[in-house]
């Protein structure tokens, strides 16, 4: 069993607890930066496009919203990754985590060649949203070179996860960071038309994004078949399909997907309620989102690393740690939350005027920011107990979770608030914070209750002994 280090006049609780902050916030913080990273990819290219034009802002948004949707759900599909990889190290088994590995870039992969395919045919799909043909031809053409960065999204995806699994986060930290860069530089290229590159406008973001996601794969790969201990991780090796030997990986990759593609079907359709609205609100709503995704990354790398210290636990079966972990890392995500949700609602109009230069725009966006404050609490909670359910093997309840907050309960009070009652983007995201809180409620009671459930199991069995 893992023992912690107790200070001399420290109660055990508190040298596990303190563990457990420490651990969490080692992991964290890479997974913080890389993940922060993709959601810095958008905002960058939302700064340069909003500055180029609210009409091609717009364009992108649109766009986004179907390509978000499928790299999220590819996301949840491949989340099987980080929970057996930490499930094998924590049964000391770490020749097995190669092979977690290997089966997620041939099942991520194909998901993703698959929606790429599928890029090419969204312009009716936009259409029967409600969404004008102009609007949905510009969306449709940026969503096809998005498409094109998919493969290689997904590749780089399986392999951040496998690492967190592994404990080690910090390389793909350092590809993110420079993957930025690379995005700055080719969106200051491509959006304006500088140094005699054609000023291509929001296309010219949707190729920077493309090209950073593919320089992300290839310095992801390459570190993990160099590693030091990549032998015996079984990186190299192939250990075969054999299909009924990784069904606890589909599971989970099922259960991730379903619940991911639900909530991002959900914010997906508040983009279209937003379309439906015009242009300004449109915008309002995509900066708002972005924003707060840029900061939800906070919470989705606190929840990575909790998945991790909860799949370990779970690994070598000490249950008084894996419930601990779950807690912990719910109680260092609302103190972080919180924090920066003070900063959102003090700093509300500045956030808004880096945005855009538009009079007309920053009048609607800093009551979205506004709302936005509260928003971060309850989301971030939320993702957080979703990973730490996942790390113990939780699957289907889960997502049926997720379906009633965003699907039964956000998307129509989205349309009811934004467009009914025509509160427009602040609308949207107050039923964002409706759901929210009506997630990590459910969420939290999930995790509360099987703790309480294996508690009596672990007592009955010992009992037995």
């Amino acid at each position: 069993m893992y023992q912690v280090p107790i200070r001399p006049g420290e109660s055990w609780m508190r040298a596990r607890v303190r563990r457990h902050v420490h651990e969490l916030l080692r992991l964290a913080l890479p997974v913080i930066i890389a993940r922060a990273g993709l959601i810095l990819m958008a905002l960058v290219d939302t700064l340069f496009v909003g500055r180029y034009g609210s009409a091609d802002l717009a364009h992108l948004s649109i766009a986004n919203a179907p390509i978000g949707l499928m790299m999220a759900t590819g996301t949840g599909l491949v989340l099987g990754t980080l929970v057996m990889t930490a499930n094998a190290l924590g049964r000391n088994r770490p020749e097995e985590c190669g092979a977690v590995w290997h089966r997620s870039l041939i099942y991520g992969g194909a998901f993703s060649l698959v929606m790429a395919v599928l890029c090419h045919f969204l312009e009716p799909v936009l259409i029967l949203t409600g969404q004008t043909p102009e609007l949905s031809r510009a969306g449709a053409e940026i969503a096809i070179i998005l498409g094109w960065g998919m493969p290689a999204a997904a590749v780089y995806t399986v392999t951040a996860f496998f690492l967190e699994g592994l404990k080690r986060p910090l390389p793909g930290m350092v590809a993110m960071i420079a993957a930025n860069l690379l995005n700055a530089l080719v969106n200051w290229l491509l959006v304006f038309g500088n140094l005699g590159f054609p000023a291509l406008g929001a296309d010219g973001a949707a190729w920077a994004s493309t090209a950073s996601r593919i320089f992300l794969a290839v310095c992801l790969v390459g570190y993990v078949w160099v590693m030091p201990g990549q032998a015996g991780f079984g990186v190299r090796r192939w250990q075969g399909w054999r299909w009924h030997e990784w069904a606890q990986q589909r599971r989970l990759g099922y259960g991730g997907g379903a619940s991911i593609f639900l909530e991002a079907g959900a914010f997906t359709a508040l983009t279209f309620f937003a379309g439906l609205l015009g242009t300004l609100p449109l915008a309002a709503y995509s900066i708002g989102l972005n924003l707060i995704s840029l900061i939800f990354m906070v919470a989705l790398g606190l929840g990575a690393a909790t998945a991790v210290r909860v799949g370990v636990a779970h690994g070598r079966r000490d249950l008084k740690d894996m419930v601990l972990a779950g807690w912990v890392g719910l109680g260092v995500n609302s103190v972080a939350m919180a924090g920066l949700g003070a900063v959102l609602w003090l700093g509300a109009r500045p956030i808004a005027e880096a945005y855009t230069t538009d009079a007309t725009l920053i009048p609607l966006l800093v009551p979205v920011i506004l709302v936005a404050a509260f928003i971060l609490v309850v989301d971030g909670g939320q993702v957080v107990m979703a990973n730490a359910l996942r790390g113990r093997g939780d699957v289907v309840v889960p997502t049926f979770l997720h379906t009633i907050s965003y699907v039964v309960v956000m998307t129509p009070l989205g349309w009811f608030l934004g467009v009914h009652l025509d509160r427009g983007a602040v609308g949207l995201f107050e039923a964002i914070l409706i759901a929210s809180v009506v997630s990590v409620g459910l969420l939290a009671g999930r995790f509360h209750r099987l703790a309480r459930g294996d508690a009596r199991a672990s007592a009955a069995a010992g009992a037995a002994a």
